[in-house]
């Protein structure tokens, strides 16, 4: 009998998924799993995994039917084993567009905050009563600062739109964006180092892989501008988090805004929870009533192309 599972799911309900197991008159499960084992007993004999964090391993693929399909809610992808997948013969899938709209209002949401120092001010207001204007140091304006997206894809591009009205000089760094992309866009494609010595603001936008873990470490913040803020909404694993605590707590950093971790819950020792510079949000970048409600249903119509043995729209290479 052919079987459509949910693994994990951070939803308030999964009638669209359902709906897809009815359709093809499957076994359908709900669940919450967060260990390997859960995960593997949970997709045992699946021919679809809807999943969200729960660990898709060698073990866990093993145990799903031949030639059955992984969809990831979402864009990243790095909880699952790709490597495996292909040696098994299963397909993946994500769902990259789902929320880019809401993601990237996120972004420039936390961006703006730092560079405006409204959480700052806010915070010398509640503990002191009040302060002159100049009290937090210098404040450039919008015209005069320059916003580095490191990552220039679907979201760094949103990002970049929402942030042409204030005035801001936009740079990029991305190796695999194209010069045409970035020119029609009115951004300027430069490499790392130089994106960190002009940024008054870096916001992260890049996939988590073997290059990017910890792209922003020890020595990417020591040549970092002095003073510059740093968002990141695309995965915990491009920040060196100890790294980021020192950097804030020398004034090298101004102030973070960050909505992942390396690992999540942050952890309740983390250095990041001490430093009132740090803007902490629970992974909800992607959260809104209309993107959840996108994720779902394209999740679902993904779901429906593996049953009917239809090209997938977004497949993982």
């Amino acid at each position: 009998m052919t079987r459509v599972v949910v693994t994990d799911h951070a939803f308030g309900d999964v009638v669209e998924e359902a709906s897809v197991a009815r359709r093809f008159d499957a076994e359908f499960a709900e669940l919450q799993c967060e260990t390997e084992a859960e995960t593997a007993a949970a997709v045992t004999g699946a021919d679809v995994a809807f999943v969200n964090f729960a660990p898709i391993t060698a073990r866990v693929l093993r145990a799903m039917a031949p030639g059955a399909t992984v969809i990831r809610y979402g864009i990243g992808y790095d909880n699952v084993d790709l490597v495996a997948a292909r040696q098994l013969g299963i397909a993946v899938a994500n769902v990259p567009d789902y929320g880019s709209d809401t993601v990237a209002d996120h972004s420039v949401a936390s961006l703006l905050a730092l560079l405006r120092k409204l959480t700052a001010y806010d915070r010398r207001v509640r503990e002191s009563g009040w302060c002159a204007p100049r009290d937090l140091g210098s404040l450039p304006g919008f015209a005069s600062t320059t916003v580095g997206l490191i990552g220039l894809g679907r979201i760094g591009i949103a990002v970049r739109e929402r942030l042409r009205a204030f005035g801001f000089r936009v740079i990029a760094c991305d190796p695999h964006a194209a010069p045409g992309l970035a020119s029609e866009h009115d951004v300027e494609l430069v490499g790392l180092a130089e994106l960190l010595a002009e940024s008054h603001a870096v916001s992260l936008h890049a996939p988590l892989t073997p290059g990017t873990k910890h792209l922003l470490d020890g020595d990417a913040f020591a040549r970092i501008r002095r003073g510059a803020v740093v968002v990141n909404t695309s995965r915990g694993g491009l920040v060196d988090h100890d790294a980021l605590a020192d950097a804030v707590e020398s004034g090298q950093v101004s102030a973070a805004a960050l909505d992942v971790f390396d690992s999540e819950p942050l952890a309740a020792d983390s250095r990041l929870r001490l430093l009132p510079q740090v803007l902490l949000t629970p992974h909800t970048a992607f959260f809104s009533d209309s993107s959840l409600a996108a994720l779902q249903r394209l999740a679902a119509e993904e779901a429906v192309r593996a049953l009917s043995k239809e090209p997938l729209r977004c497949p993982i290479k």
